[in-house]
């Protein structure tokens, strides 16, 4: 962690505000959606699309296409966890599972699949947490 440009990170500029912006109004347009059809907000929220703003907002950047090809297949591997919480999340709420409780829950269990995902992808030669 120390080798991480932390000054970098937290140094806001106007096209980094331009890209919170984009991405808040996406974020709302869903919700919104949302309101009247919940079947096409999901459709929409399983897009893609804040992948590929970042793979954008990268390239603008001036990211190399290693780079980008690198975060898109981090992002493949790391979306396999994930994918479990959106069968977990609903069994639990319609077995009587609070909001709140069902969330957290979900939260370990996919914080523990992130971390089997990696140490099962060491093994084929697939590192996604550097050592």
């Amino acid at each position: 962690m120390s080798d991480i440009p932390w000054s970098k990170i937290f140094a806001v500029t106007p096209f980094d505000l331009v890209k919170v912006l984009l991405t808040a109004v996406i974020i709302l347009f869903v919700t919104k959606i949302q309101l009247f059809s919940d079947k096409l907000s999901a459709l929409l929220i399983a897009l893609p699309l804040t992948s590929l703003l970042a793979m954008i907002w990268m390239w603008q950047g001036g990211q190399s296409s290693q780079r980008i090809a690198g975060h898109a297949e981090g992002t493949f591997w790391f979306v396999l966890p994930t994918l479990p919480m959106f069968l977990i999340l609903p069994w639990m709420m319609r077995n009587g599972w609070s909001f709140w409780s069902s969330l957290l829950a979900n939260c370990l269990l996919t914080t523990a699949f992130f971390w089997i995902t990696v140490v099962l992808l060491r093994k084929f030669g697939i590192d996604l947490m550097p050592k």
